[in-house]
């Protein structure tokens, strides 16, 4: 399980051990981590206090070092909020949703198991694996993925905001070594020590992990059915009913609407409607009106399901990207009403074209991924301005109209 709440600007503060400067700079490196050689030694007894045995913890802190990456990401703050349709259309394309649906064929038997094992829609969980490492493709990039222990420790260390977190989750990830569920070598994880396939922190891992395909480890980084039940866990004991929906969206009448949780029949007699025309499936749910992108934005009911997913993240906008996503894999259509985008939408290919012209002529140096990151503005921005269009940073087709005159 991810933890997204890290994006914003930290310093790496200086702690009772004596992080400096010098962990981010390549000179003198046996006096830059005499500091944290030193975190270490004193760790130990905490960790061992704490039920990780003496052998498990010498085996797993020899020789590190800390992490300069990490505390790199964990200062780095984002320039701007992003808008609703930026967030989700990075998420919900067309690209995702032809993969949740291949993969929903390719792994059909083990979802028919999971799902019936623990009540929760696949394509929930096909969501949240798309959402969490785009089908397990982020796992093959050695650019992010980075050894857990190295990670925590580093935090720990050198973060004094996150220190309490690394610590807790630096002994849990120890842990899991000790039980032999994974090796050293394999436990990689994101900066912040998020892991596998569906990107669960250690000690959610320690709650919730399951051995599903019966091999005797719950290896959620290299056995899909492992991870997807793990999340399907997750679900299940914070509540998720099974054969109900994550939430509705719909269209609202003009005027005020009252805040708070009612009945779907209670909002059906104030003029709130399923935005296709369609029944709901239960008037008596509870339900919560939401409209994320502002009145002129799509609207959504959203029933106790939808609080469910965000115990996987708590935001609003992760748990609707999942659900929006989950219907379309299950062969929906898209949203009736869509986000207030201020120009005109690429698809996915178009996307990743758009960052090859702009790589060709010298604008962009990421990946061609389709995934409109600050990379990827900051490279439309510069084209726009050498072309003297308003530089809004947006992946529109009038950017890639003009790059394809070039």
């Amino acid at each position: 399980m991810s933890v997204r709440n890290s994006a914003r600007r930290l310093t790496a503060l200086a702690t009772a051990a004596g992080l400096t400067l010098a962990l981010l700079m390549p000179a003198g490196p046996a006096f830059a981590d005499a500091g944290f050689r030193q975190w270490v030694a004193g760790f130990r007894a905490t960790a061992v206090a704490g039920g990780v045995s003496g052998a498990v913890y010498d085996q797993a802190m020899r020789g590190i070092e800390p992490d300069p990456v990490v505390l790199e990401k964990a200062s780095t703050q984002p320039e701007f909020t992003a808008p609703a349709w930026d967030y989700f259309d990075n998420r919900v394309h067309d690209q995702s949703v032809a993969n949740g649906r291949a993969m929903a064929k390719k792994w059909k038997p083990w979802l028919d198991r999971i799902e019936a094992r623990f009540g929760v829609d696949r394509n929930i969980l096909l969501a949240i694996w798309s959402m969490e490492s785009n089908y397990g493709e982020i796992l093959k990039r050695d650019d992010i993925m980075r050894n857990v222990i190295r990670s925590l420790s580093t935090l720990a260390y050198g973060d004094a905001k996150r220190s309490k977190y690394a610590r807790t989750q630096l002994i849990a990830a120890l842990k899991i070594l000790q039980t032999g569920d994974i090796d050293e070598s394999h436990l990689m994880g994101s900066w912040a020590g998020a892991m596998g396939q569906t990107q669960f922190i250690p000690t959610s891992y320690q709650r919730y992990a399951v051995d599903m395909d019966g091999n005797g480890k719950r290896d959620i980084w290299n056995s899909i059915p492992d991870a997807l039940s793990t999340s399907a866990n997750l679900l299940k004991k914070n509540g998720w009913q099974a054969g109900k929906t994550w939430g509705y969206e719909v269209t609202i009448p003009a005027g005020k609407l009252p805040g708070g949780a009612k009945t779907i029949a209670q909002w059906q007699a104030l003029g709130v409607v399923r935005a296709r025309g369609k029944p709901f499936k239960n008037l008596t749910d509870k339900a919560t009106l939401k409209v994320p992108d502002g009145r002129g934005g799509p609207a959504f009911l959203m029933i106790r399901n939808f609080s469910v997913i965000k115990a996987y993240n708590n935001a609003d906008k992760y748990a609707l990207a999942v659900g929006l996503l989950a219907d379309e894999i299950a062969g929906g259509t898209g949203l009736v009403q869509d986000w207030q985008r201020p120009f005109t939408k690429l698809s996915f290919e178009e996307r990743q074209e758009l960052q090859k012209r702009l790589s060709e002529h010298g604008y962009y140096e990421g990946k061609f991924d389709g995934k409109i990151g600050d990379g990827s503005k900051a490279a439309i921005m510069a084209y726009q301005a050498k072309v003297g269009l308003t530089q809004d940073g947006y992946p529109s087709m009038e950017v890639l109209k003009w790059l394809r005159k070039q």
